[in-house]
């Protein structure tokens, strides 16, 4: 991508990696991947259910009952501390190794970057200053804005207005295919991180590419 443009980033699971939670779970459940894995599918799950029935609750909200709900599933009895503090590392993941050299070279180049993410605003603010990647992007949004979730048009029109472009000049990258196939029905250039490897999805439109690392955005 050497042609200067503008490109949206997904934020969770994309730039940062809620993986890295499997360890801080690993003392209190025999399951660590498990018990992470089944939170973020309720997080989500409960992200779509907000905006489906027009019930929008914020993201930290979805994000702190999605937890309670993974205890109850999993028997998992937490102090009022170690809940706390579980929730809140959410808020505080690291970056993917590939991030931060990836987007500094993208602005080397001209293009204008920014995230566009279901996170608040504040929660992404505090994640990608926590990780180091606040310096290297232009904007930071989020669906607070619209008070609805990805996949929803609107979300994706957030980048439109931010960037002055058309969606057709506007790149996107994700990790979740969910996410991927909704910013291309919306008629971004969709680039899928498939970091996990996993099937294409086989609804709507598909990616413009497929990467295993953001590293390859940077190929011509």
């Amino acid at each position: 991508m050497n042609s200067a443009g503008a490109i949206a980033f997904d934020l969770f699971g994309t730039l940062v990696d809620f993986t890295s939670l499997h360890e801080r779970f690993a003392g209190h459940t025999e399951t660590p991947q498990v018990f992470v894995e089944s939170w973020r599918a309720k997080q989500l799950q409960y992200a779509f259910l907000s905006t489906m029935m027009v019930r929008y609750q914020n993201f930290d909200v979805v994000t702190e009952r999605s937890f309670d709900y993974t205890c109850a599933l999993y028997g998992l009895s937490l102090d009022r501390q170690t809940r706390a503090a579980a929730i809140e590392a959410w808020h505080y993941l690291p970056a993917y190794p590939d991030a931060a050299e990836t987007l500094a070279a993208l602005r080397e180049r001209g293009w204008k970057l920014a995230v566009l993410s279901n996170g608040t605003p504040e929660a992404i603010r505090r994640t990608l200053e926590a990780c180091g990647l606040a310096p290297l992007l232009d904007g930071m949004l989020s669906v607070d804005a619209v008070r609805a979730y990805k996949p929803r048009p609107e979300v994706y029109e957030l980048a439109v207005a931010f960037f002055g472009r058309p969606a057709s000049e506007i790149s996107f990258v994700s990790s979740n295919a969910w996410d991927a196939l909704g910013a291309g029905e919306f008629g971004f250039t969709v680039h899928w991180c498939n970091r996990s490897n996993a099937p294409a999805e086989t609804l709507g439109v598909k990616p413009s590419r497929v990467l295993r690392s953001l590293k390859e955005l940077l190929a011509s």
